[in-house]
C-alpha cells in the first residue's frame, strides 16, 4: 500500500468529490498533454518507438490513477 501511496500521491487524496474531480483532472491533463508531445516526438525516424512506449506507459499511468482515485473515494483502499 505504501508503494501505491508514493506512486499515485494525487489519488490518495480523494476522499471528496471535489478532490476526487481534481485528481482525475490532473490525470488527464497529464495524459493529454504527454500525449499529444510524445505524439510529435513519436514520428522521428529512429526514436520514434521509444517515444511510442513511452507514451503508452504514460498512459497506463494516467489510467491507474483515475482507478486508484475512485477506489479511495469509494472507500475500496484505505
Amino acid at each position: 500500500m505504501n508503494l501505491l501511496k508514493k506512486l499515485f500521491p494525487f489519488s490518495f487524496k480523494a476522499t471528496q468529490l471535489s478532490s476526487l474531480l481534481a485528481a482525475v483532472i490532473v490525470c488527464v491533463l497529464v495524459d493529454v498533454v504527454c500525449g499529444w508531445v510524445i505524439g510529435l516526438v513519436a514520428k522521428l525516424p529512429l526514436v520514434g518507438w521509444i517515444f511510442s512506449i513511452l507514451g503508452a506507459v504514460i498512459g497506463l499511468y494516467a489510467l491507474v490513477g483515475i482507478v486508484v482515485a475512485l477506489l479511495v473515494f469509494f472507500k475500496v483502499l484505505k
